[in-house]
C-alpha cells in the first residue's frame, strides 16, 4: 500500500500509571501553573486552584500537557488532543494492568468487521 492509500492521521493512545508521593509538591506546582495561565479567568483560577489542591489527579491534569509529548517530533502536527486524569485502584499483579502484547491482539480482535 503506498502512502497515498493510507490516512495521514493516527490516534496515538498512552496509558500512564503515576504513584503520586508528594501530594503537597505535586499540588504546589499545579497551582503555580494556574497562577501563569493568563488567559484563565479569575473565578476560574479560584476554583482550579481549589481542586488541584484537594485532588492530585486535577492537580496532575493541569500539569500534563499533551503538546509536549510531540513536540520534537518530525513530520507532524497535533491536530487535536484531549486527556484526563483519575484516581483508580492499581494492583501491578492484576490481569488489567498487563500492558504485554495481549492488549494489542484483543484489539484487534474487537477491531474486526
Amino acid at each position: 500500500m503506498s502512502t497515498s492509500d493510507t490516512t495521514r492521521y493516527v490516534r496515538l493512545r498512552v496509558d500512564v500509571v503515576l504513584e503520586i508521593d508528594g501530594p503537597a509538591e505535586l499540588a504546589a506546582a499545579a497551582e503555580a501553573r494556574i497562577d501563569a495561565d493568563e488567559f484563565m479567568p479569575e473565578e476560574e483560577r479560584t476554583h482550579a486552584r481549589a481542586a488541584a489542591r484537594e485532588d492530585g489527579a486535577e492537580a496532575l491534569a493541569y500539569l500534563v500537557e499533551p503538546f509536549d509529548l510531540i513536540r520534537d517530533v518530525p513530520g507532524i502536527e497535533m491536530v487535536q488532543a484531549s486527556w484526563s486524569s483519575e484516581e483508580i485502584d492499581y494492583d501491578p499483579d492484576a490481569l488489567e494492568w498487563d500492558l504485554g502484547e495481549e492488549d494489542g491482539a484483543e484489539e484487534d480482535e474487537d477491531d474486526r468487521p
